[in-house]
């Protein structure tokens, strides 16, 4: 099986070398997509040297010039890894938010699922390094949405994920018009939609050590409106 890790990137310098490294180190025959948007630090180039002189995984970087959203670079992302015919595409952030130590347990996970989720809300779960007003914003939100899709899932906000690419091409990747959380809430829509196999899988999600968040309360607030267009799309 091909398996592949789809990472976007805005401006993450300072933390890819790393990221990047650790996947490797993991020895888990994976390669790796870096999905720039045009990153003004050259995150890219950056990627694209250290690709040079990593010989155990395949290292890739798709160059968007523009910006328009996290879901917009994910898709782009998602759709070169199918028709790169991978099976296994793995989602996550390049600021160490989403620990790679995790990737070894997803990729056991998804071989009884179509999806497998790192989520914050379930036992053993959790968040380090946020403030409380963030805390029951996402807390809030997930459950907010929980309620009005009728999903039963815990964790509809997280971006650090374990794909199929069948359920992927169930659901139709390119129809969806969703940025930020609102992407991941529809995401997580459409794959239960499906009648998919999902497994939520405790993870501590850690704010960034270095760099600047993408995150602010504008985007989770809309989040919290976009769920009713979801739910009638």
């Amino acid at each position: 099986m091909k398996n592949i890790v789809v990472v976007p990137t805005y401006n993450e310098k300072e933390n890819i070398t790393n990221l990047i490294t650790n996947i490797v180190k993991k020895n888990l025959n994976l390669d790796i997509l870096i999905v720039d948007d045009n990153s003004p630090d050259k995150t890219s180039d950056i990627v694209k040297k250290l690709a040079k002189n990593v010989s155990k995984n395949k290292i890739f970087v798709l160059d968007r010039k523009i910006k328009n959203g996290l879901g917009k670079a994910y898709i782009a992302g998602f759709n070169w890894a199918l028709e790169h015919n991978y099976d296994i595409i793995i989602q996550m952030d390049a600021d160490f938010s989403h620990d790679p130590k995790y990737l070894p347990q997803m990729l056991n996970e998804i071989k009884d699922n179509d999806l497998v989720i790192g989520s914050r809300y379930v036992k053993g779960g959790g968040t380090k390094g946020w403030t409380i007003d963030r805390k029951i914003l996402s807390r809030g939100g997930s459950l907010y949405a929980k309620t009005i899709l009728m999903v039963p899932l815990n964790d509809l906000t997280g971006g650090f994920k374990c794909w199929r690419s069948s359920l992927l091409k169930k659901i139709n990747i390119d129809k969806i018009t969703s940025n930020g959380y609102s992407f991941q809430i529809e995401m997580n829509y459409r794959a239960c939609k499906n009648k998919a196999r999902i497994k939520e899988i405790p993870i501590i999600f850690v704010d960034r050590d270095k760099g600047k968040s993408k995150m602010n309360k504008k985007i989770i607030l809309e989040a919290i409106w976009k769920v009713w267009s979801i739910k009638f799309k």
